[in-house]
């Protein structure tokens, strides 16, 4: 029996993950040819490497370039999402990107019908906590950051670990005025303000839960969501220490 076009994908990411290697996108790119293709990939490898078992997701990445783009999502496997101070240890990286974000915390549980009907107010009513986050990115593709857009889609949009700081209540910020420093290892600091690519990290609320909800499953109360870079991709190295820190918010830091 041949196998269908997502089994091919996903079947490349699961061997680039059991075997630490990297695949070339380039004997896959033509395979997807939308989303939905890039989102079922993720499915079938999240199912071949169990990594939810029976329950929904509780860590997500979401975002985009801008507001007028199309907003991008991806369920993160749990083992690699990790306390604030975090110590990488061997964990498997073929790079070390890093991007310094904001994670939220929804505190309630969010059916497809109640996603339906959010707009971003009443979605960002939902938030019960923020933190600092520092997502290390990293890719099953041999070309990295530069595969195709809907290869690294498949493979949760680049992603490597996820490192959380202390929660903190939610609360309406300035989020043009919000200043952002990361640290790695002894290199001058990287300084921002105000460089969040939707300009609130809330913004994408509904259209990530309509995504984590469009099946019939439920978001429930404890659910993460990691908000897009306030950065970019800043590049690290093994044995760099990491720190993110968001004035007002907090910070976060991993020893890669």
């Amino acid at each position: 029996m041949s196998l269908s076009r997502i089994e091919v994908v996903a079947g490349a990411l699961v061997r680039a993950r059991g075997e630490h290697v990297a695949c070339p996108a380039a004997e896959v790119a033509d395979l997807l040819t939308q989303a939905n293709d890039a989102y079922a990939v993720q499915q079938q490898v999240a199912q071949a490497l169990g990594w939810f078992g029976t329950a929904p997701p509780r860590y997500w990445k979401a975002g985009g370039p801008s507001r007028d783009a199309v907003l991008t999502h991806a369920p993160l496997p749990p083992r690699g999402v990790w306390p604030s101070p975090a110590t990488a240890g061997d964990w498997p990286f073929h790079m070390r990107g890093i991007e310094a974000e904001i994670a939220l915390r929804i505190g309630h549980d969010v059916d497809a019908a109640m996603a339906f009907t959010l707009d971003v107010d009443s979605a960002r009513a939902l938030v019960d906590a923020m933190t600092v986050s520092i997502e290390v990115v990293d890719s099953r593709w041999q070309e990295s950051i530069d595969a195709p857009a809907l290869c690294k889609l498949a493979d949760l949009q680049s992603h490597g670990a996820l490192v959380l700081g202390a929660w903190g209540p939610f609360v309406a910020r300035d989020w043009a005025a919000q200043a952002c420093e990361v640290r790695i290892g002894a290199r001058a600091a990287v300084m921002r303000r105000g460089t969040h690519s939707l300009g609130d990290p809330a913004w994408l609320l509904p259209a990530w839960l309509r995504h984590a909800t469009r099946h019939g499953e439920t978001v429930a109360a404890g659910t993460v969501v990691t908000t897009g870079t306030w950065v970019g991709i800043l590049e690290a190295g093994e044995g760099d220490l990491v720190t993110a820190e968001f004035p007002g918010i907090g910070h976060a830091s991993v020893q890669l």
